[in-house]
């Protein structure tokens, strides 16, 4: 498993760097999508989500209305009855899990909902998409948690 408070630690430490980083490059950053693909996957080949599931411990994702429906039938179980016995309403009206970890979490860190996971679930931690740079302030704040986002960023800055 990834420390979380060590990587928090870290992160907070290079979160100054990674905002010059993106003062000086914003420009640049918007015709970046290969080569920070190219980081993604070397992360991604580098670094195993499954003994972290720091995102699964701390992140609150945002459940859709189609996340719902894939839940309640890996279920068993009705829409509303997901949401109310898994999800509620938080201060910006979005549905997220009543309680951090996710309750699909094992032990294990394997997800008991994994082929229905939410949306959000399967784009994290977002280091693959297009415009990267539209979401370079949210990774800086990931990186936090998630150490492919740490190393994705880390090595932005050879580029």
């Amino acid at each position: 498993m990834y420390d979380l408070t060590e990587l928090q630690k870290k992160a907070a430490l290079k979160t100054p760097e990674w905002k010059r980083y993106l003062a000086k490059n914003k420009q640049r950053l918007a015709r970046m999508d290969k080569e920070i693909l190219q980081l993604n996957e070397e992360a991604c080949a580098a670094i195993d989500c499954l003994p972290c599931g720091n995102c699964c411990r701390s992140l609150g994702p945002m459940i859709l209305t189609k996340d719902i429906d894939a839940m309640g039938k890996a279920l068993r179980m009705k829409p509303a009855d997901v949401i109310e016995r898994y999800l509620r309403t938080d201060e910006d009206g979005d549905r997220v899990f009543k309680s951090m970890p996710c309750p699909f979490l094992g032990a294990d860190n394997y997800c008991a909902i994994y082929e229905n996971r939410p949306k959000a679930c399967k784009e994290y931690p977002h280091t693959d998409r297009k415009k990267f740079y539209q979401i370079y302030a949210l990774s800086m704040k990931n990186a936090a948690v998630c150490p492919i986002v740490f190393r994705v960023l880390d090595k932005l800055q050879e580029l």
